[in-house]
């Protein structure tokens, strides 16, 4: 490319040179000179075409989103511009230096005259544009603070007061909106051409023009921006007649001056020859300008392309990419410098997804050993708002706190209110954090107790502060434990107590059996039927002792079940047909399956005992007393329910219902609940028990009673 427009220089130089010392010598029908001027013609269109090809191949680059295309048109653009500027000034000023001077012979007064009144008509009708164009800027500006809805209204009034004969209102397209016009025998205005439609969007447009049969009109466009609809643009035209007589004389000035001009031009051949040339050279002269802009900005864009390319590189996270050096110049310290910027961040970025692996490692690490802890983890940031929790928390809570993250531990009670005692905890053992002794934390454990809906849990809770200044939590539900420790407290207890009441009870009755024997026949039948009297108590208070010694030794050393198939629903109507209550009425509800299991007949025996003796119990002073024992399959369990219209549980017993020695009854041990849980955990089952509601029993005629309910859960023989 830059040779060719180095050749083509050269060669247009020799033929500038030429013609314009052939104008000089030779008339313009020479031979000599008609050659030459063919020679720089066909010269100007090879640069025109090669202009051309390269144009069209910048045109192409910038459609493909090549890089550096648009940036090489800029500079293309202002090379052109720094060449054509200069170039079409002094053609103008040599253009009219020839003229005049060739033309001086002529009455320059004539030609001063027709061109001053030329001049003073067009001078006329733009004070008439510009008067036009200020009155639609204004327009448009009192259009464009109103509601769309009011325009059509405001369109006449708006005339009216700016004294415009037709005012137009069209949208970018070119439809009509609305019209005003004091032209009665108007039926539609004269509509804009596109292209002037076009140049109007951006800013107001005037022209003054000649309309089929009415004459010379200022027609001004100008847009308006309205506020109520968001991106609407529309334009307001204006159409101001030129008053008849000054269009008559400026049009009459214009054909004489036209006139004029052509004899002049028809009587100078020379200054045509003048002009030729001049604008031969101009036309070349600006071509090869282009042309050389062309070789320049592509010099000076490749290093800025290749730059981009870079970047682009780097942008999509290829480091790698090294670019070729551009010289010493400062473009070329630019690309050394772009070089050395890639080279670090592609270290930099190695060492970035280094170190995320080794953090992201740790952190799958950190997860998988908290998702699989057993204790509840939940930790709070410095602000003291939930950070994040493991799935151990969820099961011990019985809360999903999902939701919850973001939340300080008050607002988190004001929707979960049985959490209060937990958290109130942990904002006590983070204030504390932990005693410092011998310059090592002693990390507390505190433990604490939560009611839910099967009674009290407890939790043992520790913790500590974080460096960020947030606090982690630790904490495992200990009800479990606590509840083993405390059934074997209370086992060692009757063991202890069956051991040692047990041992003199033989003695006592042997004793109180043998004195009466010696004694009765020395005694009178009065003392002899005391005797007897207290001697049968004294072996009946001992049989009840011993009874109570049982139970406490069947608690304490309980016999290892002897698992067999077992149908549930025949062991409860074997039981339940012991009971012929003749003020008690028992419910039969049991599931038309067969409820095997795996269980142990005597044990599962004593259970139905103890469950229907309590109910009987708590049915004393019941108006209808009412027992209902169902069964039910339910997800491959056997659940039975014994349920009593009675006076239920208190809630201080709900909480140790299942603990030794409570009972509400005047008379018992208390050990009956305590020994049919111990005997449905030795079938792998679950019991549970509750205050029914008013309405759970249809047959109760009394509103305060609500009984309670007992459900037992035992799987299924599979």
């Amino acid at each position: 490319m830059k040779y060719i427009v180095l050749a083509s220089a050269v060669l247009g130089t020799l033929l500038l040179y030429l013609l314009s010392n052939a104008s000089a010598s030779t008339a313009a029908s020479g031979e000599y000179y008609t050659l030459l001027v063919a020679l720089n013609i066909t010269l100007a269109v090879l640069l025109i075409t090669l202009i051309a090809v390269q144009l069209f191949n910048l045109y192409r680059n910038i459609r493909e989103r090549v890089m550096g295309s648009r940036f090489t048109l800029r500079l293309l653009g202002s090379f052109a511009l720094m060449a054509f500027i200069p170039g079409l000034i002094v053609y103008v000023v040599s253009v009219n230096f020839l003229t005049r001077s060739i033309e001086s012979w002529f009455n320059v007064k004539v030609e001063s005259a027709l061109e001053g009144g030329l001049n003073l008509g067009r001078t006329a009708l733009d004070i008439m544009l510009a008067d036009v164009k200020e009155k639609g800027e204004s327009m448009a500006t009192s259009l464009a603070f109103q509601p769309a809805d009011t325009h059509f209204s405001m369109l006449n009034d708006l005339r009216e007061k700016s004294g415009i004969q037709d005012v137009t209102l069209l949208t970018p397209q070119g439809r009509i909106l609305a019209v005003s016009s004091s032209d009665s025998t108007s039926f539609l205005p004269e509509l804009p051409s596109v292209t002037q439609l076009r140049q109007a969007r951006l800013r107001i447009y005037g022209n003054i023009e000649p309309i089929a049969g009415k004459g010379l009109f200022l027609r001004v466009l100008a847009p308006i921006s309205v506020q109520a609809i968001a991106g609407e643009t529309r334009i307001l035209q204006l159409l101001q007649p030129v008053p008849k007589s000054l269009a008559t004389t400026a049009e009459a000035v214009q054909d004489v001056y036209q006139e004029y001009q052509q004899l002049s031009y028809s009587r100078t051949a020379l200054r045509e020859v003048f002009a030729l040339t001049l604008t031969l050279v101009m036309m070349l002269a600006m071509l090869t300008a282009v042309a050389i802009a062309f070789v320049l900005s592509r010099r000076l864009s490749a290093p800025l392309t290749v730059l981009a390319e870079g970047t682009k590189a780097i942008a999509s996270g290829d480091y790698s990419t090294m670019l070729p050096a551009h010289g010493k110049d400062e473009l070329g310290v630019l690309v050394q410098s772009f070089n050395s910027m890639t080279q670090q961040l592609g270290d930099a970025t190695k060492a970035a997804d280094r170190n995320r692996a080794r953090v992201e490692a740790a952190r799958g690490y950190l997860e998988t050993i908290l998702a699989h802890l057993s204790s509840g983890v939940l930790a709070l940031n410095e602000r003291g708002e939930l950070r994040t929790f493991n799935e151990a928390t969820v099961n011990i809570l019985g809360v999903s706190l999902e939701g919850y993250v973001g939340f300080t531990p008050d607002k988190i009670i004001a929707k979960q209110a049985q959490l209060a005692n937990f958290f109130e905890a942990i904002a006590i053992n983070s204030q504390q954090d932990a005693s410092v002794k011998n310059g090592q934390k002693d990390d507390a454990q505190t433990q604490i107790e939560l009611a839910t809906a099967q009674g009290k849990q407890i939790i043992t809770l520790r913790g500590t502060r974080l460096p960020d200044g947030g606090y982690v939590a630790v904490f495992d539900d200990a009800t479990a434990m606590v509840q083993a420790q405390r059934d074997a407290a209370w086992g060692e207890v009757a063991r202890r107590l069956a051991h040692e009441i047990k041992n003199p009870l033989t003695p006592i009755q042997l004793s109180a059996e043998r004195m009466a024997h010696k004694l009765v026949s020395k005694l009178d039948v009065a003392d002899a039927e005391m005797l007897k009297r207290s001697t049968a108590t004294i072996v009946n208070q001992v049989d009840a002792l011993k009874k109570m010694v049982n139970e406490f030794s069947e608690y304490a050393r309980s016999p290892a079940p002897h698992l067999d198939k077992l149908d549930l629903n025949a062991l409860i109507r074997e039981v339940v047909s012991l009971y012929d209550l003749p003020k008690i009425k028992i419910e039969l509800s049991l599931a038309t399956q067969a409820c095997t299991i795996r269980g142990d007949g005597t044990m599962l025996r004593q259970v139905l005992h103890n469950l229907l003796q309590n109910a009987q119990d708590a049915l004393a002073t019941a108006l209808s007393p009412v027992i209902v024992v169902k069964t039910a399959l339910v997800d491959h369990l056997m659940v039975l329910t014994v349920q009593d219209n009675g006076t239920g549980f208190s809630a201080d017993m709900m909480s140790h219902i299942f603990e030794p020695y409570m009972t509400t009854k005047p008379h018992g041990t208390g050990l009956g609940l305590a020994i049919v849980k111990k005997i449905i955990e030795e079938h792998k089952g679950s019991i549970k028990i509750e205050n029914a509601s008013p309405v759970s029993l249809a047959t109760t005629s009394d509103a305060n009673e609500t009984g309670a309910i007992v459900t037992i859960s035992i799987p299924l023989l599979s």
